[in-house]
């Protein structure tokens, strides 16, 4: 079992995709009914990195 603070550890270390997050941690590579607490802590972490590409 992966804790909540080491996922958003791993997404302030710049994990920004669920898949990475699971790279770093391990969370979301079991069952997987985890990811979308992942999306959400993802989100609250870093919302800026969801954001459109502005020229």
């Amino acid at each position: 079992m992966v804790r909540e603070t080491e996922v958003r550890t791993a997404i302030r270390c710049g994990a920004r995709t669920e898949e990475s997050v699971g790279d770093a941690c391990g969370a979301g590579t079991g069952c997987g009914s985890c990811l979308d607490r992942i999306c959400e802590l993802i989100e609250e972490e870093a919302p800026d990195t969801h954001l459109p590409y502005a020229a």
